[in-house]
């Protein structure tokens, strides 16, 4: 299996300090609707590093059990300590998780040695296809060119990687080095034209909590070569993309507009925050503009 079209980073609802199963519930059947490929749960824009280990897996259990089988649910399994994402993605396949997305171990800054060797570690303890996750923002540093080489030839079921450093000649590097069928996909909603231009075959989106129907359209449009479709989808709907991660930090910006469509409360975990009510309220009209 490989990972190829639109994928949802889902957010994780909560209410009154707890998941809110009837709102996650919701959102995953509004994805399967407007035609997405697979959902992504408890990955960054989950709010992952405030869930604890029972959480994690309830909300990846949760999604198998809302998905019932109508799309791919590829697990945030993540971690910075190699043993607990191996605990992480075990739970994860015995939840019914068809893959698992594995971030870049952030804080500890490993070495190109140590990742290698988290990454063949976490994919030797499973049988689930893995997507690579990197996201140097977030964890510091990148995953090497050369590492995700290394691992598409000696691993067989690392698979894909998500590429979220914003850098388009990383996709080319990517391209070049890795072998055919390996896929990339794109992790920033703005930059899913440009990086499908050089050979992603899919997208992570965020945007796609609240907009799945465009993003499926915008994908599709990508993978068919339509790109004179792609270019005018990408002028409409950019101020939208980049509002949405410019207002605050992910996932804030995208819950409170899902929360602004009264899908699910304004509520997050500290040390994240709701946003101001002035950003609110920037919030609200940059939805307005897009009828949404």
């Amino acid at each position: 299996m490989s990972f190829r079209g639109t994928y949802t980073a889902l957010i994780t609802p909560f209410r009154d300090g707890q998941i809110d199963r009837p709102a996650f519930q919701a959102l995953i059947h509004r994805q399967i609707e407007a035609g997405i490929t697979g959902i992504v749960p408890v990955g960054t824009t989950g709010e992952s590093p405030t869930l604890d280990m029972d959480e994690h897996i309830e909300v990846i259990r949760l999604a198998v059990e809302y998905a019932a089988g109508r799309c791919e649910v590829v697990a945030g399994t993540g971690a910075n300590a190699t043993a607990e994402a191996i605990e992480l993605t075990i739970a994860a396949e015995k939840a019914g998780a068809t893959g698992t997305l594995q971030v870049c171990p952030y804080y500890n800054k490993p070495s190109a040695e140590g990742l290698y060797q988290h990454y063949k570690a976490v994919a030797s303890a499973t049988a689930l296809p893995v997507m690579l996750y990197s996201v140097p923002g977030r964890s510091g540093i990148p995953i090497p060119v050369e590492v995700a080489a290394r691992l598409a030839a000696d691993c067989p079921t690392v698979v894909s990687i998500k590429e979220a450093g914003g850098d388009v000649e990383r996709i080319n590097q990517l391209v070049q080095a890795l072998p055919d069928g390996f896929s990339i996909l794109s992790g920033d909603d703005p930059l899913t034209v440009p990086f499908m231009s050089c050979g992603a075959v899919g997208l992570v989106s965020v945007a796609s909590n609240l907009i799945p129907d465009v993003m499926v359209r915008l994908v599709r449009a990508c993978l068919n070569g339509d790109f004179v479709e792609a270019l005018a989808m990408q002028k409409k709907w950019y101020p939208l993309f980049r509002g949405l991660m410019s207002l605050d930090t992910n996932p804030v910006p995208i819950k409170e507009a899902v929360a602004l469509q009264g899908h699910c409360s304004h509520e997050f975990r500290l040390p994240l925050v709701p946003l101001t009510e002035e950003k609110r309220a920037t919030l609200r009209q940059l939805l307005d503009d897009f009828d949404l």
